[in-house]
């Protein structure tokens, strides 16, 4: 079988850049200093570029999580240009086909099973991917003008925004090489290795609180730096929701942008899982790690038994929610406080919440 070959352009572009990093720009600040605006700049290019990786490349085009004004779309495939992680139809296929075919060795292209450092970058530094300029699962994108664009105009792209931009921001501070060195080199580097990790540490640090089918984990460490894509276990079983990050403590900036977005008319069409569905892959993941550490047979029993309880509880709210959903689109919602559905609703909301409470007491108690 003939080796890989090296792809040379990726290779001295990583190399080169991370070297400048780590040796030249402190090297400079050493000696010459960087001032408050020169860090501020570089900081709002890096955020620029790691959400219109996250907003536009992965959650929008890659997942179609949502839909965006023309303008949004185009701000995105600029900045996702300048973030210098191929094209949005590159990136969107390859990421299409890492979730359908997740850890297996050869069809994963970025498989965490062949270790950290291929997941992270080494995947990008030879031909591994015999199908890396094949579109075919993105039909869906190519009738998309601005992805198409940007895809024909993309070497141009990415040498004028990472070129330009740091010019324009260095002749407006009155240090162009300082705006070079941060806005330009440091933050792609920064902006690499953040989206890399998704790929590398987020497939070997964390938790599995939705699904052990997978290598995925959920980080919030990971989350901080990648504007919330840290929470990749809930990411990997329901890749076509907006939010990475679901509960309101976690941090997920990406989520505020596009639900903010919603708000003022530069998205719509938000897909979000249901609470049932959320909560069902959790109790059925608790329920296994919590069976898998019990010897006693009648603990488990008892933990079977609450265990079938609270998933009994969890289907029939959600049916008669859905019929709560469907009574208030009718004119029937007028009468929804005093209808029979409303007081089910309500009893079965309170059964769950006892429920649950007894759930994670049962757990605590036999597991201690």
């Amino acid at each position: 079988m003939d080796k890989p070959r090296r792809i040379w352009v990726n290779t001295l572009l990583f190399s080169l850049t991370f070297v400048a990093a780590v040796t030249l720009i402190p090297w400079y600040g050493f000696h010459y200093g960087y001032t408050a605006a020169d860090i501020i700049i570089a900081g709002l290019f890096l955020v620029f570029n790691g959400t219109a990786i996250t907003a536009g490349y992965h959650r929008l085009w890659s997942h179609k999580a949502y839909e965006a004004h023309w303008s949004m779309r185009l701000w995105f495939a600029i900045w996702g240009a300048m973030a210098t992680q191929n094209s949005i139809m590159h990136w969107a296929s390859g990421h299409r086909r890492h979730h359908a075919f997740v850890d297996d060795y050869d069809k994963d292209p970025y498989s965490a099973k062949r270790g950290f450092w291929f997941s992270h970058i080494g995947w990008m530094l030879k031909e591994y991917d015999p199908k890396a300029s094949d579109f075919s699962n993105i039909k869906d994108l190519k009738r998309d003008p601005i992805v198409v664009w940007q895809h024909k105009y993309y070497l141009l792209l990415v040498l004028a925004t990472n070129i330009g931009f740091p010019l324009i921001a260095g002749l407006l501070t009155g240090n162009v090489v300082a705006a070079l060195l941060l806005a330009g080199v440091l933050r792609l580097v920064l902006s690499h290795h953040f989206t890399f990790f998704i790929n590398s540490l987020a497939h070997i640090w964390g938790k599995r609180p939705y699904t052990d089918k997978n290598t995925a984990r959920d980080n919030g460490v990971l989350a901080l730096l990648t504007w919330g894509e840290g929470y990749h276990n809930y990411h990997h079983i329901f890749q076509y929701d907006y939010r990475n990050g679901i509960r309101w403590w976690h941090y997920d900036p990406t989520k505020w942008i596009i639900y903010f977005g919603s708000k003022v008319g530069l998205t719509k069409g938000l897909k979000r899982v249901s609470n049932y569905r959320i909560e069902k892959a959790r109790i059925d993941m608790q329920f296994k790690y919590a069976s898998e550490k019990l010897t006693c047979q009648q603990a488990l029993k008892n933990l079977e038994e609450q265990y079938e309880a609270i998933s009994q509880t969890w289907q029939e709210w959600s049916k008669v929610r859905q019929q709560w959903v469907e009574l208030k689109k009718e004119e029937l919602k007028q009468n929804w406080e005093t209808s029979d559905v409303h007081k089910q609703y309500e009893e079965l909301k309170t059964l769950l919440q006892e429920q649950q409470k007894q759930w994670q007491l049962a757990r605590a108690g036999l597991l201690t």
